[in-house]
């Protein structure tokens, strides 16, 4: 008998995993304020305290590098030796804004990070971008153009997505011309019936997509699109091929013309999506939320500002926002497009952004549209200085719920209030 479980045990172990995963460092780097919420009035001063630690205890004779700042403007930068792995740093605004202190370690021949971006009176911030005076009539006019051209769509069983209670397609339908189509994957609740809908908009860059079956199996339409006019159900080494070659860059694609620029035909995809759902699904014509994150949040801006039929957004990590601030050295929104060059001799690439710029659709929400935003305040990628001031100036209800220490990445937590709201605010439960 002994022997039998014996072997029973050696038998499993030999199943295991011959290899532990890879999870964390044990080199960690803590920048901690003194105001819990990361948040100052102007005229303040934030408190921090850096701590480098192994193994949970404090690392002795530790070289860092730090710098101190505005976000994107630091003002201070400097190299110390920390010997007993600690350091305080002090800080303060006179002008509402996001303040951030980032420290690297270096220990041996690897670099460790820690970053903390406290909030002046965020509430008060405001965009640079200048709305055109006929921005309005320029989309309107632009999506009734598109409209000439019929969806004439498409659709495709995946048998290996479906659920019991969702039946999953690859769709597509025609954009802005004759033959130039967008691409998504449609997911619908299997039971007969008339449901709210939910268009997901990509973040940047070229990937393939899977669908939303999840929300679709709460009783919700999810249409998730690709942006780029090809199929989402390529092998990888297809979009990765595109990322590096063709498509490469391709927000800069057409800076310097808005009828060239590469967004144009994103934008209008959008709204043409929308028409997708009205015509070819079972809609029940009420209920209808855009989302995103990134790139994705600045796309469900443009939807939600160009079309009444949204009913709901939730925007997170927004990017496209205040193209122009760092025009005035204020952190700008990606992709950044003049935070190099401070804007000279770019003229016409300034004009053209502010028809790509996601304040300006902010502006056009309405007071009938939901909508919730969250971001990180350590983005390094999409400042919160302009995600904040993009929140500000939405006229309608609205719902923030920031997650201070994210950079460009989501919490499991934040995913998940993210999904709720957006599931609370189709079905009304």
């Amino acid at each position: 008998m002994k022997k039998n479980i014996l072997f029973t045990l050696l038998a499993a172990l030999l199943v295991l995993p011959l290899r532990a995963q890879v999870i964390g460092s044990q080199i960690v780097v803590t920048v901690e304020p003194d105001h819990k919420d990361w948040n100052y009035r102007v005229g303040e001063t934030a408190a921090f305290v850096v701590e480098v630690r192994k193994s949970g205890t404090l690392l002795d004779n530790v070289i860092v590098d730090y710098e101190a700042g505005p976000e994107m403007y630091a003002d201070t930068k400097k190299t110390v030796t920390l010997k007993d792995g600690t350091m305080k740093w002090r800080g303060t605004m006179k002008q509402p804004g996001f303040y951030r202190l980032k420290v690297v370690a270096h220990v041996g021949e690897k670099t460790y990070e820690g970053m903390c971006t406290a909030a002046f009176s965020p509430e008060k911030l405001q965009p640079t971008t200048v709305m055109p005076a006929d921005f309005t009539a320029y989309w309107k006019q632009a999506i009734e153009q598109a409209r000439w051209t019929t969806l004439e769509p498409t659709k495709r069983l995946l048998p290996e997505r479906c659920t019991k209670d969702v039946n999953v397609y690859e769709v597509s339908f025609q954009n802005t011309r004759w033959n130039s189509r967008t691409y998504g994957i449609l997911s619908v609740p299997v039971k007969p019936g008339r449901y709210p809908a939910l268009l997901r908009v990509p973040g940047a860059g070229v990937r393939p997509y899977s669908g939303d079956v999840w929300t679709a199996s709460k009783g919700i339409i999810t249409l998730e699109i690709g942006i780029h006019g090809i199929p989402v159900t390529m092998e990888q080494r297809v979009y990765d091929d595109l990322q590096n070659g063709a498509l490469h860059d391709y927000w800069h694609y057409g800076a310097d013309d808005r009828d060239m620029s590469y967004y144009k035909r994103v934008v209008l995809g959008c709204i043409r999506a929308v028409d997708y759902i009205e015509q070819f699904t079972d809609w029940n014509g009420t209920d209808l939320g855009v989302t995103g994150s990134s790139q994705g949040g600045f796309l469900s801006l443009v939807t939600a500002g160009l079309d009444q039929r949204v009913t709901c957004y939730g925007v997170v990590h927004g990017a496209m926002c205040d193209h122009t601030a760092s025009l005035r050295g204020v952190a700008c929104g990606w992709p950044h497009y003049f935070y190099w060059n401070k804007g000279k001799g770019v003229e016409r690439q300034i004009e053209t952004s502010r028809y790509y710029d996601g304040v300006n659709f902010a502006r056009l929400i309405t007071k009938r549209q939901q909508g919730w935003f969250s971001f990180g305040y350590n983005d390094d990628v999409v400042p919160p200085t302009t995600a904040y001031a993009t929140y500000n100036i939405i006229q309608g209800p609205k719902t923030l719920s920031p997650y201070p220490m994210t950079k460009h990445f989501w919490y499991q937590e934040q995913w998940d209030e993210w999904e709720q709201w957006l599931i609370s605010q189709l079905t009304h439960q």
